[in-house]
């Protein structure tokens, strides 16, 4: 799989850098530079680019407030000669931060993490694609930016948290940017119902039912009246 990437920096001597590392590594190709942002936007909008090399300290228009901008970004990979913006790139997400001036051996390594995460961001697209398949045992869930392989088997509830959501399983709980319906279409119907507008529940973990609360474990779950009749219907039909 390779990168169409582009780069991004207001100094000619930052993108040069950039151009001689990437005609090194057989999996990015540089489509193109820039050292006005606002260039760059303009061509995001009409080509399809999988990673940008982002410099932070430009003149007018900032990196960081430039990928702010951007309704669609790719994956970036932030360059600048300041360490103090590591932790603000970390929070938008990005797939690196290169100090300046940058070496070779980290400039393939971000260009590995970009590819494993595209890789992996593509397997779950394809999830989405194919909608549910019964001999399918797994989902990949997307967590700022890793991806956790996660068995519908490990999966006791999942429990909404305003924005997030997250998904419990006996060894971790794994925190998503994405909506309680959503995720429901991404289970298997036969192991897993919504019971509460803030909780769906694995079946099988599901140790006792009572007073309109389920137990898996010691964690106890209320069952909200919207979606009583349809779960009591479900666990008495189980009953017989």
């Amino acid at each position: 799989m390779i990168l169409k990437a582009i780069a991004i920096d207001d100094e000619p001597l930052g993108l040069e850098i950039i151009e001689r590392f990437a005609g090194k590594v057989p999996n990015v190709e540089l489509l193109k530079t820039f050292q006005n942002p606002l260039e760059a936007a303009a061509y995001l909008q009409e080509n399809a680019v999988d990673l940008m090399f982002l410099d932070i300290q430009m003149p007018d228009l900032s990196g960081l407030q430039f990928l702010k901008t951007l309704s669609e970004p790719p994956m970036v990979v932030f360059t600048t000669a300041y360490s103090e913006y590591a932790v603000d790139s970390y929070e938008l997400n990005a797939v690196d931060y290169l100090l300046k001036p940058i070496l070779f051996d980290r400039f393939v390594k971000a260009v590995n993490k970009a590819q494993s995460q595209l890789k992996a961001e593509d397997a779950l697209k394809n999830q989405e694609l194919a909608g549910e398949d019964e001999s399918q045992e797994y989902l990949f869930i997307k967590s700022d930016t890793r991806f956790f392989k996660v068995n519908y088997e490990d999966i006791r509830y999942i429990e909404g948290m305003r924005d997030y959501i997250a998904v419990h399983t006996p060894t971790q709980k794994i925190l998503t940017l994405m909506s309680m319906t959503n995720m429901l279409k991404k289970l298997p119907v036969k192991s897993f119902m919504r019971v509460h507008k803030s909780y769906i529940v694995g079946l099988d973990h599901i140790s006792l039912i009572q007073h309109n609360r389920i137990y898996i474990g010691d964690k106890e779950i209320p069952i909200s009246n919207s979606y009583k009749e349809a779960f009591l219907k479900f666990v008495e039909g189980m009953g017989r």
